[in-house]
């Protein structure tokens, strides 16, 4: 079954890449799941392909939310981090604020014992805020220079426990919010799943037996698709050697391809290229799960990121930061080891091997699978990004 099923809207296209724009649908309800399986004889059911559609669209919105969810599970992640750095900074400087206080108590003891009124130094220990510090600061004028340097200490380690003490408080109301924000992401993606499986499990093995002879049309189509991508890639190449041995350079197109203007991949990135496709190959057959990362399991962010850090390159770890991590280049011009973006809203990403096919981690109860990348038809195909 297609997973990424949508509908198009022509949209404007920048350097032949068309622009990521807000999907036009979403479910309002399951009510085709009843008309499916509950319709009375006579009355009017949707089509097959209306059914494929819907859970296409809720795998696809799926997606989407898993997205969110890794966004927001990284964002958890720093932040937490951040807490905790802060917070241990904060002991840190209360056990040095406790330390200058008990000096500058034992000067007020010391003061006391001798007889004196109230004693300089306790003006400054019965101040709460360093505000009270400043307001009481002429009292520096009778105290020895040791006292001055204790004074001092106790007002600089008071000063920044307090503005610490504000940070972290910062920090961990942020750091609620990035939790809610993962928690209503991991709901979502539960819920759309939940609804494409109910879907599913009221079709009839008769209409079963069809959505996989129409799933089979489509992957000829986007097998043929990617043959010719295929033919076109190899006549560009040859022109380029051609154009080479001519001592037109390289970079110069000719023929029926024409000239180009982004210029083949270099040896290092091929170099670089072939350590991400080793990686990639052989996570084939390891299930996809949305969030993961690997080593047992990937979603199709995780599944790229991992392949290109297994070549030295770190990649962002969503398809949103993913797509703006390296350059664009025409779909003719994809070379292996290129990302694949997938959908206004890139929402799915693969991994380039050549002659129109990818690796990527499809959607929930698939494994990691080479296939075209015409698998969901051409018009899904957002945009190819070169990292590196």
């Amino acid at each position: 079954m297609a997973s990424h099923r949508k509908s198009r809207t022509p949209g404007p296209r920048v350097a032949g890449i068309r622009t990521p724009a807000l999907a036009t649908a979403a479910l309002t309800s399951v009510a085709l799941l009843s008309q499916t399986a509950e319709a009375a004889p006579g009355e009017d059911r949707p089509s097959l392909e209306e059914v494929e559609k819907k859970v296409g669209d809720l795998y696809r919105q799926a997606e989407s939310a898993t997205e969110k969810y890794n966004a927001a599970k990284e964002k958890t992640g720093k932040q937490r981090k951040r807490v905790d750095t802060l917070l241990d900074d904060v002991a840190k400087r209360t056990q040095k604020l406790n330390e200058a206080r008990s000096e500058l108590g034992s000067y007020a003891a010391a003061q006391y014992r001798t007889g004196a009124g109230m004693p300089d130094t306790a003006t400054f220990l019965l101040a709460e805020t360093p505000q009270d510090i400043f307001d009481q600061r002429q009292v520096l004028d009778r105290m020895t220079g040791r006292q001055k340097a204790a004074v001092d200490d106790y007002v600089t380690q008071q000063t920044e426990t307090m503005k610490k003490r504000q940070e972290a408080t910062e920090s961990l109301r942020t750091l609620t919010e990035t939790q809610g924000d993962l928690k209503t992401a991991k709901a979502t993606v539960q819920k759309k799943l939940a609804d494409a499986r109910e879907l599913l499990s009221k079709l009839t093995a008769e209409e079963k037996a069809r959505l996989a002879a129409i799933e089979k049309r489509k992957q000829e189509e986007a097998a043929r698709k990617a043959a010719e991508l295929a033919r076109q890639q190899a006549e560009q190449e040859q022109a380029r050697e051609e154009a080479a041995q001519q001592g037109g350079g390289a970079s110069e197109g000719s023929g029926s391809t024409g000239s180009t203007e982004t210029p083949p991949a270099d040896s290092s990135y091929g170099t670089k290229a072939e350590k991400a496709l080793a990686f990639a190959r052989a996570q084939i057959g390891k299930p996809y799960v949305w969030g993961a990362t690997g080593p047992g399991s990937y979603d199709c962010s995780g599944l790229t990121q991992a392949a290109w850090k297994a070549a030295g390159v770190s990649l962002p770890r969503t398809t949103y930061d993913q797509v703006n991590a390296g350059t664009t280049v025409p779909v003719s011009q994809a070379q292996p080891g290129d990302l694949v973006f997938f959908y206004d809203d890139v929402t799915h990403v693969g991994i380039y091997i050549g002659n129109g096919m990818m690796i990527h981690a499809p959607k929930p109860g698939t494994y990691v699978r080479e296939e075209s990348i015409y698998y969901d038809g051409d018009s899904a195909i957002h945009s190819i990004v070169r990292p590196a």
